[in-house]
């Protein structure tokens, strides 16, 4: 069956079945139903409604303004045009500060999302939160590295983990979210060797964005394959230039996150 007439939609076992076969998922973020559309007849796996949508739909310069209902009203909007990715939706900011909180506000995402999986910002200090939302049947994805909320905090957009103290930490948090029942790590803007002993000792996929060609799989937010902004980051890459159509960059994105081409070692950071 083409991935085209493909209806069945992906599952957490379903992604996990690809990391156990060594097949790179492929994951994009997306923020409305033709995106969505466009994905799914790309063969992307995994599907994120992110907060990055407060830069790159709404203006802003950080994601800090986004809110939960922004984020379900774009998350509603790309469920509707998926059959086959599964979805997952960010939390945005302080929006799982306690964890009546977060499983208020992750409810809410599920149930008029229409998301299968939320993905929450954080270190070991967000176990509570974790342990709380697995007990409760909510799936779960761990941010750590750079994290964009944060970005005040971090002093900007930077590389995290390079110092040997701050790899250790972060290897301990991944170890100690995983064992709190988090279904997926996320790792941003990390040196590719940290990313790479964190996905040997996980037993859960590790999606990288900036974190090396190791990872169990790559994304990337989509206006920045597609060339629309002014300043993509390093680790991202044009897939526009040389195709003909949108559809075809998409594809062509898949092909090469799938194949191993993409991340580049240009597209990654040493330690």
């Amino acid at each position: 069956m083409s991935v085209h007439s493909q209806t069945k939609r992906l599952t957490l076992r379903d992604l996990q079945g690809l990391c156990d076969r060594q097949e790179p998922i492929a994951s994009l973020t997306a923020y409305d139903a033709t995106q969505a559309r466009l994905m799914d007849a790309a063969g992307v796996d995994l599907v994120l409604v992110g907060d990055s949508l407060g830069m790159v739909v709404l203006g802003h310069e950080t994601t800090l303004p986004v809110t939960m209902d922004d984020m379900i009203y774009h998350t509603r909007a790309v469920a509707r045009g998926l059959r086959r990715a599964l979805l997952m939706a960010d939390m945005p900011f302080m929006s799982y500060v306690s964890v009546d909180q977060a499983l208020h506000n992750a409810a809410r995402l599920m149930q008029e999302g229409g998301a299968q999986m939320v993905k929450l910002e954080g270190d070991a200090q967000q176990v509570a939160v974790v342990t709380a939302m697995s007990h409760h049947g909510i799936p779960v994805c761990a941010h750590l590295g750079l994290r964009p909320q944060s970005v005040h905090k971090l002093g900007g957009y930077r590389v995290q983990g390079r110092e040997a103290a701050a790899a250790q930490r972060m290897i301990k948090d991944a170890m100690a979210l995983q064992e709190a029942g988090a279904d997926m790590l996320l790792l941003e803007c990390v040196p590719s060797t940290l990313a790479a002993e964190i996905r040997a000792m996980a037993r859960i996929p590790v999606i990288g964005i900036g974190a090396g060609a190791q990872c169990d799989g790559q994304i990337l937010v989509v206006q920045d394959i597609l060339g629309m902004t002014d300043h993509a980051p390093r680790f991202a890459k044009n897939f526009l230039t040389g195709q003909a159509s949108v559809q075809a960059a998409l594809a062509a994105y898949v092909q090469a996150v799938k194949s191993g081409s993409f991340p580049a070692v240009e597209h990654s950071f040493l330690s």
